[in-house]
């Protein structure tokens, strides 16, 4: 062997060995990591994917000087609202000031906030949280960072390492959470299939003997800041309407997470609740499982002030377009407050005493 060919065979013994190392840093740290950005998906629906691949590439896997110093795991900087430890460091210039963390649970909980809570990110909540190309483009489309290839390095760590899977996990846990996982899931199987509740299939409008509709009572003294059912108590997970499965869906949750626990298409949702295309809610709402029923189990709703005509559907379990039949209205009729909406025909109204 020439001398060249062996100092070539030793550089690439040393690349090979150092790319490994590097290699099993990296999976180390997401497996140390990966349940942290799992739960983070599920409290602010930023993509766990996402999250894992940020940090991978911010602190080099955990072995930056920066998260050595401080648990800051993104890089995220000071800002002047910040109040808590800093540390400063070089970056884009000298002496920059980063914020400190206790822990790196601290870090991964602020990084999901900054994303959660600045106006220039809230077109990524738009995006399916499973899209973790736009993710990628969409941040730095936003500004998160310089480097002109930075989506590019994002989706090759998450190909490289099969992100994409702890998405799936945090799609199936909501509402609905399960053990810990301990072993790394093939980014083929289906997580859904174990952690997800079908819903029965049953025809709409089925006249049943005994009523299981919910009927919601005041609640006072209630934060309604984010909700437009603060003045109503509405019990957790699933209950019925009208005998119509529904689930009161908290503002920031994500339609395509509980089609996906509910083991219904994110198409038949939208369709059962009057909604366009959307993903991540603005506000609490009361989201159907199935189809709404053609009347309603009492003859009228009384309209509330600030009501509309979907609000009212969604609380009385009664499709948008019967309701717009029975009282001769248009989607766009605005109800006036302390006037009747019928939810039967006028006809059956005439012939069948009130329901108390």
């Amino acid at each position: 062997m020439s001398k060249m060919k062996l100092i070539v065979t030793v550089v690439g013994l040393m690349l090979f060995f150092q790319i490994n190392a590097q290699n099993s840093k990296t999976v180390a740290y997401i497996d140390q990591y990966k349940e942290t950005a799992i739960n983070e998906m599920i409290r602010s629906g930023v993509p766990a994917a996402i999250t894992l691949a940020q940090a991978v590439l911010e602190s080099q896997s955990g072995e930056s000087d920066l998260v050595k110093r401080s648990n800051n795991h993104f890089g995220i900087k000071c800002k002047p609202e910040w109040t808590g430890a800093r540390t400063f460091h070089d970056d884009d210039a000298k002496g920059e000031c980063f914020r400190v963390y206790e822990n790196p649970e601290a870090s991964f909980k602020d990084h999901s906030d900054f994303l959660r809570t600045r106006a220039h990110y809230q077109f990524l909540f738009n995006l399916s949280p499973t899209d973790s190309e736009a993710w990628a483009k969409g941040l730095k489309k936003a500004g998160y960072a310089t480097a002109p290839t930075y989506p590019q390095k994002l989706i090759k760590i998450i190909k490289d390492y099969q992100l994409d899977q702890y998405n799936l996990i945090a799609l199936a846990r909501v509402k609905n959470p399960i053990a810990p996982i301990v072993e790394t899931i093939p980014i083929e199987s289906t997580p859904s299939e174990k952690t997800s509740t079908p819903i029965q299939e049953k025809e709409p409008d089925s006249e049943t003997t005994e009523s299981e509709t919910y009927i919601p009572t005041s609640k006072k003294n209630i934060d309604q800041s984010n909700s437009k059912y603060g003045h109503l108590n509405f019990p957790e997970g699933l209950f019925t309407i009208n005998n119509t499965s529904v689930v009161l869906a908290k503002s920031g949750a994500s339609l395509l997470a509980i089609a996906h626990q509910y083991n219904i298409s994110l198409s038949k949702l939208l369709l059962y609740n009057d909604m366009n295309e959307v993903d991540i809610l603005k506000e609490d709402q009361l989201i159907y499982l199935e189809r709404k029923q053609k009347k309603g189990e009492n003859d009228f709703h009384i309209v509330k002030k600030g009501e509309t005509l979907n609000e009212i559907s969604q609380l009385t379990g009664v499709r948008l377009e019967s309701i717009l039949l029975y009282n001769k209205w248009s989607k766009s009729t605005l109800p006036i407050p302390g006037s009747k909406v019928y939810l039967k025909s006028l006809i059956e109204n005439k012939t069948t005493p009130n329901k108390k």
